[in-house]
């Protein structure tokens, strides 16, 4: 993979290209337009450089491939063990999305290895957990 084709966070310059849904343009007598856009990584107050419709036909691309990331996202699930207890801290409204996201493994690559605690801010609550061996065991539930 190419520096332009990852998340490196060291890159020959400070540009990158994202598509994001425009929610809104205020106009400001501070800054003039403000975009306000949704789902793209980005801290607030990134100047956007460019914007330019988003055309279906041009910019889709149904036969992409996301290289060594298709074999990763096939199966990569890892069992997690949520006692009811713990999960019932949780609304019930995000509670199957929340094992979904423990069950992908959050941890960083080269914490796998190790036996600690680690948390998952997730909706308002921080998700204590322990990994261990393809296991995700949690521990604690804490409103944030």
């Amino acid at each position: 993979m190419g520096v332009f084709a990852t998340r490196a966070p060291f890159r020959p310059n400070n540009i990158g290209l994202s598509s994001v849904e425009l929610i809104e343009v205020i106009s400001t007598e501070e800054f003039g337009p403000v975009l306000v856009v949704k789902g793209v990584d980005m801290l607030d107050g990134t100047p956007i450089y460019d914007i330019k419709p988003y055309i279906p036909y041009a910019d889709a691309h149904p036969d992409a491939r996301g290289g060594f990331t298709d074999e990763l996202s096939k199966g990569a699930q890892v069992k997690v063990d949520f006692p009811q207890e713990l999960l019932e801290k949780l609304p019930e409204e995000i509670r199957e999305s929340a094992v979904e996201v423990l069950r992908q493994d959050p941890r960083a690559g080269y914490d796998r290895g190790r036996q600690r605690d680690f948390r998952l801010a997730y909706h308002g609550y921080d998700i204590v957990f322990l990994g261990k061996d393809g296991e995700i065991t949690v521990t604690d539930v804490l409103k944030i």
